[in-house]
């Protein structure tokens, strides 16, 4: 399906752009890190017979102007509130990074309904990050291979488990050369930041007992138990909240392996949340 592209201004007055597809009541994506507008197009494309999704692209990707030098969870925060506001959207679903991201817009100005799946929360020191320095020196060498193969073995996002650093440097290699290579070489560099805002927002999650709306909590059987782990916490947490881990689905279904029963799941949210 093709998706109309679009803009707003943030607060701050940094330029987000966007991706749009379909029409009816709006559900507004947030992408996770190394992603873009453009990986969660099946996903969209799914909801898109019944409702009008909007991907953004945040900052520091494609069009949309850069991270700024007062870069912060806050800033994206108001990313996703211009574009909520812009295009009149109800629903909100962040994944990863994304999923953190659309738990603070939620604490900010709660939508109809919220949805993450596997949302990039610290508990009381639960996010492993002690691969970040390394990973940042070797981005600021431009040593993109060795830093792509430091971030995968740090985070255990790639489904290698324990295999020796040649196939870790191997895949690295492949991710940034195949379709998506310049996309992901390109957005490295936002990593730093962003994990930095993981590990800063690290807490007791008693902040998130402050959203109020319905919250859907999803997760994969095959994520990495330090993102799977925090959703039980979270849904004891938040007020109005369900959890559900997915058996078979790994950190990357909404974007790349399993989008229709993350669709399912979110089409079944908006029916039952919806204002009119």
């Amino acid at each position: 399906m093709d998706a109309m592209s679009g803009r707003v201004t943030s607060e701050d007055g940094t330029t987000i752009t966007f991706l749009e597809y379909g029409a009816g009541p709006g559900l507004v994506i947030v992408p996770g890190n190394n992603r873009r507008a453009h990986h969660y197009a099946d996903l969209a494309g799914l909801l898109a017979d019944s409702y009008r999704v909007t991907v953004i692209d945040r900052r520091g990707r494609g069009q949309s102007g850069p991270q700024g030098p007062d870069y912060s969870v806050d800033r994206e925060v108001e990313d996703v509130l211009a574009v909520l506001a812009a295009r009149g959207a109800t629903w909100l679903f962040g994944h990863s990074y994304g999923g953190l991201i659309a738990l603070h817009a939620a604490i900010a100005r709660p939508p109809a309904a919220l949805a993450v799946f596997d949302p990039g929360v610290s508990l009381r020191g639960s996010f492993p990050a002690g691969w970040l320095p390394r990973f940042t020196e070797l981005v600021e060498q431009g040593k993109q291979t060795a830093a792509m193969t430091t971030f995968l073995r740090g985070t255990g996002l790639a489904p290698l488990g324990n295999a020796p650093g040649p196939v870790y440097r191997a895949l690295a290699f492949m991710l940034l050369r195949g379709s998506d290579g310049p996309d992901t070489r390109a957005m490295m560099a936002t990593t730093p930041r962003e994990i930095g805002e993981v590990l800063r927002l690290d807490s007791d999650g008693s902040r998130y007992a402050a959203i109020s709306c319905p919250t859907l909590l999803l997760g994969g059987s095959q994520t990495p138990p330090y993102l799977r782990d925090v959703l039980p916490q979270l849904a004891r947490i938040i007020p109005h909240a369900a959890y559900e881990i997915i058996d078979g689905l790994d950190h990357n279904a909404p974007d790349l392996n399993a989008p229709d029963p993350i669709a399912g799941r979110l089409a079944g949210l908006m029916r039952r949340t919806s204002p009119v």
